[in-house]
Order: C-alpha cells, then sequence, then structure tokens
C-alpha cells in the first residue's frame, strides 16, 4: 500500500523517538491515531453517499478496468483490431453451405449442371444465380475488330 517495508518502518520509529522525544511522542501517535480514524470515516461516508447517488449500478462497474494504470494503448488497439476481424469472419464460417451438401434427388447431385439463368433447386429463396455469361464469339478471319465509340 504504501510502500515501507520492516526495515523502512524500524528506522523511521528510530527517527521520530530521536526528533520529538519520549515525552511528545504519545502525544503525535494519539494525533496520527485520530487523523487515520477521521480520514476512514471521510472515506466510508464519501463511498455511501456515491452508492446513494447512483444507485445500485455502482457496485456492478469493474474499476480495475478504469484504472489509469492499466492503459496499455497496444493493447487496446490490438484488441480492437481482433474484435473486428472475429465479427468479419463469424458470419462467414458461421454459415453451413449449400453447394456442399446438394439434396440427394438434385440435379448437382447426379453431375447435371443447370441450364444457364435458371435457379438451382436446392438454392432456396434467399439464394440466387448468377447473370448468365453471354459465350465468347470469335471474329472470322480478315473482319474487323468492333471499335467502342464511347470508350475512346
Amino acid at each position: 500500500m504504501i510502500g515501507i517495508n520492516g526495515y523502512e518502518l524500524l528506522v523511521l520509529a528510530i527517527l521520530a523517538v530521536a526528533v520529538l522525544g519520549p515525552e511528545r511522542l504519545p502525544e503525535y501517535a494519539s494525533q496520527l491515531a485520530r487523523l487515520i480514524r477521521e480520514l476512514r470515516r471521510m472515506a466510508s461516508g464519501a463511498r455511501d453517499q456515491l452508492r446513494e447517488e447512483v444507485g445500485p449500478e455502482i457496485d456492478e462497474v469493474d474499476w480495475r478496468k478504469l484504472d489509469p494504470r492499466q492503459y496499455d494503448p497496444r493493447r487496446i488497439i490490438k484488441e480492437a483490431l481482433l474484435d473486428d476481424f472475429e465479427d468479419a469472419v463469424k458470419p462467414v464460417s458461421a454459415k453451413p453451405s449449400a453447394a456442399r451438401t446438394p439434396a440427394a434427388g438434385s440435379s448437382a447431385a447426379a453431375g447435371v449442371a443447370p441450364a444457364p439463368g435458371t435457379p438451382s433447386q436446392d438454392a432456396g429463396p434467399a439464394r440466387t444465380q448468377p447473370p448468365a455469361v453471354t459465350p465468347l464469339v470469335r471474329l472470322e478471319s480478315g473482319a474487323p475488330a468492333p471499335f467502342d465509340t464511347e470508350a475512346t
């Protein structure tokens, strides 16, 4: 609490006896005891007043989290970044993939691909097929390449 070990306390007591003398030492010791009692009473009164004004939720506060000695910017940034990463990854890893577990009677299980533009039978109402891709058409030999006037 104060950071004084037994040896330092002994040295302070010897110094107090030497400086104050044996006549005044009991008087100062009783004043110190009264001061400590008064400080404890004031602290207890302040705690009770705070609890009375704030309410019962004051007991639920974790005061160690609010201790400024616990403030480490590197740890706070690391936790914030990891929380964002876990939030971003969790929905992806939590969803089961319908494509990995096709129904036994579906065309995907039989090895037949559905026609382009038609929705899959096991996809459900929430899943839609990507738009159909037009097949690549090769130009005939000697034909000019298409030219887009808006692109240039």
